[in-house]
């Protein structure tokens, strides 16, 4: 029987952004699994606006029980702003829920010690930096994070201008990798930024939380979890 997986997302053209270039080559290579998606782009805008609220992740969390009533093996939140809400509401489910950059907190503090957080949103940094400040505290590692926020860029790709945006977070990326040991992209609309090789390694939100979901939808499927 198929996987059924549900993407919540936060942008409402998440179809370019993040469905055709990053879940559907994922589906494709994985035809045990179905993908459905929602989305609701006032989260981002509200989250931006006040923080991630008790209001937030309720609506999150009806979104994450309409899917397991609909007999989802799994849901997936491909925004990092609202992280935290997906924590919040984890235990709430029977299903696994994670977050799309939760991978990428985690290659990050094993890649170095002085870690660069990429980001075209102000509510991105400080989303990803809990992530992975919990990381390597469970790894008992010193880090310390620098950030570079590339104000306007979103805005400016949400527009359709996919070349200035490029420009303007490649600019900053070339930057920040002369200050840091390794990056991360703190946003999967970040992920199919094409750049120049630089000297520390970056990684990029994306594939990596897929392959989470489904290795934890495939688990509890094993362990017999939703029989």
């Amino acid at each position: 029987m198929a996987y059924k997986l549900y993407t919540i997302n936060t942008v409402n053209n998440f179809m370019d952004l993040i469905y055709r270039p990053i879940v559907e080559p994922f589906a494709c290579d994985n035809p045990d699994i179905q993908v459905y998606n929602i989305m609701d782009d006032s989260l981002l805008k509200e989250t931006m606006a006040g923080g991630v609220t008790p209001v937030i992740a309720s609506r999150i969390l009806a979104y994450a029980k309409a899917a397991e009533a609909s007999g989802a093996d799994g849901v997936i939140v491909t925004c990092t702003s609202v992280n935290r809400a997906t924590k919040m509401i984890r235990p709430l489910l029977s299903i696994p829920i994670v977050n799309i950059e939760q991978p990428v907190a985690e290659m990050a503090v094993e890649s170095g010690e002085r870690i660069g957080i990429l980001a075209t949103l102000p509510s991105s940094p400080g989303a990803i930096a809990a992530v992975i400040e919990e990381t390597a505290h469970a790894a008992d590692k010193r880090i310390e994070l620098i950030t570079e926020v590339v104000d306007g860029a979103f805005d400016v790709l949400c527009a359709g201008d996919r070349a200035t945006h490029d420009k303007m977070v490649c600019e900053a990326l070339y930057r920040l990798a002369e200050r840091v040991d390794t990056i991360a992209f703190a946003q999967i609309s970040m992920t199919q930024l094409v750049h120049d090789p630089v000297r520390v390694p970056v990684h990029k939100v994306g594939r990596s939380g897929l392959d989470l979901i489904l290795r934890l939808m495939r688990a509890r499927r094993e362990s017999g979890c939703d029989a």
